[in-house]
């Protein structure tokens, strides 16, 4: 007996991936904004235990300027990758993707959020760490970038190069597309 996987199945399965992971990467930007007010606001010594595995007490103690925006940095480098799963979300629920025509402006549209929010993901991630980085050699104790959710800043920035080729290649499918329905 032969099992077929189709399309269908896979976008279901891929909808459901991306609902999982949307949900942990709000829970990780809303852990970082909550404790951030929290520890500037109401009890410094939360920046000890500021997320797992993440002590950011020295940084804290020595200047909370710096502390707000290291922690800027891992909130908005969370939320940017929050809102993309978000908008694939919206796609695959909004069943947008057509196989028959693939190449459609939705799509393209999608391609396109998606490349810039990689490349912001990568720059701010990058900043992070350089600025984690220059921290570190004031002598401040600092946690890992991936335990800071700041590491992959390479990794998205090829990522926005890849998908902005792609981009271009969508512009001119959905060109060549609406030619071919103008002579049909």
């Amino acid at each position: 007996m032969e099992i077929k996987i189709g399309t269908k199945q896979i976008l279901m399965v891929l909808y459901i991936l991306s609902w999982i992971i949307f949900v942990g990467i709000c829970i990780d930007a809303g852990g970082f904004l909550s404790n951030t007010i929290y520890t500037l606001a109401i009890n410094p010594e939360g920046a000890r235990s500021f997320w797992p595995r993440m002590d950011l007490s020295d940084l804290f103690k020595y200047d909370r300027g710096h502390f707000l925006v290291l922690t800027f940095f891992m909130f908005v480098v969370n939320l940017m990758k929050a809102w993309m799963f978000y908008l694939i979300i919206k796609i695959l629920h909004n069943k947008k993707l057509n196989m028959s025509q693939p190449f459609n402006k939705q799509v393209g549209r999608f391609i396109f959020d998606i490349s810039y929010l990689s490349l912001l993901i990568g720059l701010f991630s990058l900043w992070g760490i350089k600025y984690a980085e220059w921290l570190a050699e004031k002598g401040l104790a600092m946690p890992d970038a991936q335990h800071m959710r700041l590491g992959g800043g390479d990794v998205w920035l090829f990522m926005s190069v890849i998908l902005f080729v792609i981009v271009h290649i969508f512009k001119r499918g959905i060109q060549i597309q609406q030619e071919n329905e103008l002579t049909v």
